[in-house]
């Protein structure tokens, strides 16, 4: 069994998170993280610590989700690092199935044409504008037309979708496939863009899919919660 949660990490989800984690009772999670990441959200040093030898987009990036969690009075990577602390507390093992993130962000900024890089500036101003309003705008169009807002994205920028979303999906699609050969209960936490993609790719695996849009939605999170638990119930009946 895989359960694949798709995941923001400037949302409020941890506790959503952490009750999906506990509740499979997962032999491992796979999570979207490189080692450094891993290391540095659970070794708590610090979201800007280290970033001054980053690559721009990477730092901006990094300082950015910052600015944007602080609004919603979360850490960022929080949903993250609640996945973590469950598995420890379960005993299962912990996967980091992510390229190097500052590599990707570099071999983007090495890669992106003049007019790509203008056109990311301006969204990135944008961004700063209207911040947390304008997240929540993206997620609900991303949610309403996935394909639809993934086509006008690849179109805008190419290259950022071919390195963060396209090459990041087919690596953690074959971490996951060879973890798939050794447990029989897998949780995977990515972010929500990389979900259909990844499923995509795992077409010949079942993958119950949990997605952002539901956990941040009351009534949807509630239904999850009951389907969970009656999962729990006739496993071990």
């Amino acid at each position: 069994m895989i359960t694949m949660i798709g995941t923001g990490h400037v949302f409020k989800i941890a506790e959503q998170v952490s009750f999906i984690v506990k509740h499979t009772w997962p032999d491992a999670l796979l999570i979207e993280l490189d080692e450094k990441r891993y290391d540095a959200l659970t070794n708590d040093r610090g979201e800007k610590k280290g970033l001054e030898n980053s690559p721009k987009l990477y730092r901006d990036n990094a300082e950015y989700q910052i600015r944007m969690s602080e609004k919603s009075g979360v850490k960022p990577g929080s949903e993250m690092l609640a996945a973590i602390i469950e598995a420890k507390t379960l005993g299962s093992a912990i996967i980091c199935i992510d390229l190097d993130a500052e590599q990707s962000m570099k071999e983007i900024e090495e890669g992106m044409t003049f007019s790509e890089r203008m056109r990311f500036s301006f969204s990135s101003i944008s961004d700063n504008l209207f911040g947390r309003r304008k997240i929540n705008t993206t997620q609900k169009k991303f949610a309403t037309d996935e394909e639809e807002y993934v086509r006008r994205m690849r179109k805008r920028f190419p290259t950022l979708v071919k390195k963060l979303i396209d090459e990041r999906n087919v690596h953690m699609a074959e971490k996951i496939r060879e973890a798939s050969e050794k447990y029989n209960n897998m949780v995977v936490v990515v972010g929500d863009a990389h979900v259909r993609g990844i499923c995509e790719i795992l077409d010949d695996i079942k993958i119950e899919k949990i997605r952002l849009a539901d956990m941040l939605d009351e009534e949807s999170m509630n239904k999850i919660r009951k389907r969970i638990w009656s999962g729990r119930t006739e496993a071990r009946e």
